[in-house]
Formats: C-alpha cells, sequence, structure tokens
C-alpha cells in the first residue's frame, strides 16, 4: 500500500449532520458493532480509544461521528482531544482555541466545567480540546493525574471516546491503553504502508490493549466516492495475513 495518495482535504462535508446518507448508515453501524463489542456491567462510561498508525489515516474523524452517532442515540458522550502535539479539533469543529486537557493534568487549571464544550454539534456531545501543547506528553497521558481525571469522569457519560495519537509515531496511545475498555485502530485506503500497520498491531498487542476493531476509510464506493468508517472485527489473522502473503 502507498502512503499519502487518495487524501481528502475539505473534511467539512465529512463531519455529523453534514455527511450523506452513506456516510451516515456507516457510522451507524460502527456505533451497533461496538455497543456489542464493549460491554460493561456496571453503569459507568465504555471508555474507546481511537488510534492509527500514521498520521493522516482519519482517526479525528472517526472519533467526531463515532461520538456524534452515539448522541445521536441520546447516550451522553465527551470526547477527549488526546494528541497533545497536534490537536485538530478546533480546525474541525470551529471551536475557539482554548485550554483544555493539557492543562488540566499540568495542574495550570483546576476547574474543568471552564474547559468543557457542551452540546458540540448536537445535544449531549461533550468535548475537552488538547490545551496548549506540552513538552511531554506521554508522561502526563500516563500520570496519575490522568487516570484520576478519568475516574471523576465516568460517571457522568455512557462513552468517553479518546482521539489518540499514531501508535507508530509516538507512544503516547500504548500509555493510555490501559485506561480504555476497547481500542479501535483507524486505516486508510491507499494510504497506509503495511509494515506501520503490523508495527502498530505488535505494539498494542505488547501492552495488552484490547484491541475490538478496524474502521477502514477512503474506500472507494461503486461509483468511485469516498467511503466510511467501514467496520471489522479485529482478530489476529487480520493483519497476519496480510503480513505473511
Amino acid at each position: 500500500m502507498s502512503k499519502k495518495t487518495n487524501r481528502v482535504t475539505d473534511q467539512s462535508s465529512f463531519i455529523g449532520s453534514k455527511l450523506n446518507f452513506s456516510g451516515k448508515e456507516a457510522y451507524n453501524l460502527l456505533r451497533t458493532n461496538i455497543m456489542f463489542s464493549v460491554r460493561r456491567e456496571d453503569r459507568r462510561a465504555r471508555i474507546l480509544g481511537v488510534t492509527s498508525s500514521v498520521h493522516g489515516e482519519g482517526k479525528s474523524l472517526t472519533s467526531i461521528n463515532l461520538a456524534y452517532s452515539l448522541a445521536e442515540n441520546n447516550y451522553k458522550v465527551l470526547i477527549m482531544e488526546c494528541d497533545l502535539r497536534l490537536p485538530t479539533f478546533a480546525k474541525k469543529l470551529k471551536l475557539p482555541p482554548s485550554a483544555g486537557l493539557s492543562n488540566i493534568l499540568a495542574g495550570i487549571e483546576t476547574d474543568q466545567q471552564n474547559l468543557l464544550h457542551k452540546d458540540v454539534l448536537i445535544k449531549g456531545l461533550n468535548i475537552v480540546q488538547a490545551g496548549d501543547i506540552p513538552p511531554n506528553p506521554s508522561e502526563l497521558l500516563g500520570s496519575k493525574q490522568f487516570q484520576a481525571l478519568m475516574n471523576s469522569l465516568v460517571p457522568y457519560y455512557d462513552f468517553i471516546i479518546l482521539d489518540l495519537p499514531p501508535v507508530g509515531e509516538v507512544t503516547d496511545a500504548l500509555v493510555v491503553s490501559e485506561q480504555v475498555d476497547g481500542m479501535i485502530v483507524v486505516v486508510r485506503q491507499d494510504y497506509t504502508n503495511q509494515s506501520d500497520l503490523n508495527y502498530t498491531m505488535r505494539q498494542l498487542e505488547l501492552v495488552d490493549a484490547k484491541v475490538v476493531g478496524f474502521v477502514y476509510n477512503g474506500a472507494a464506493g461503486k461509483k468511485g466516492k469516498y467511503g466510511y468508517g467501514k467496520y471489522k472485527k479485529y482478530g489476529k489473522y487480520a493483519y497476519a495475513k496480510k503480513r505473511d502473503s
């Protein structure tokens, strides 16, 4: 697979209510699959991590649209922008730049309510932006402060979605993996390098991350149009077969 081809530069029509019918249905199917794949016995929020091998595969769009689909189904959802190195939510969602997760974890901001963007795109969907870019993202995400923050939030939501950096580039997603109930790996057609994906899956297995499935972005439909969020349940054969071929 070749990298950096078939990229979509204008993303405004690929978010929330602006999605066309096929896009909405794809994310609704993803929502249904996730609900069956990630279950909890208690009433606390289910925590999902969304990552990829490299930047540009659509993990943030997947996070946003999955959250939108869940909120549309009357779930209370929180997205935390955990890509502290290259935040994109402000641009994608037209939010004013603000302090966020990094500021909370560094102890610079103590009032979480000041950093919470409520009912973004749809009622019930709240967002915490990444905040100021810190010099030590991995340390902040692996800190006791992050764990305490997650513990304080889970009673108030049905789902918490963590938009994580790519596994193939930094260790941040691996550090956070023990906090999540399920990890989703986003793969983009004609963009993701096969060796990068193999490396990503090996790293996730080494930290015992619970990978629940893949989202396959950018696949051409019958009329050559951009495809959305095709979900495939995770199994070790899914990438090992490609690696051995």
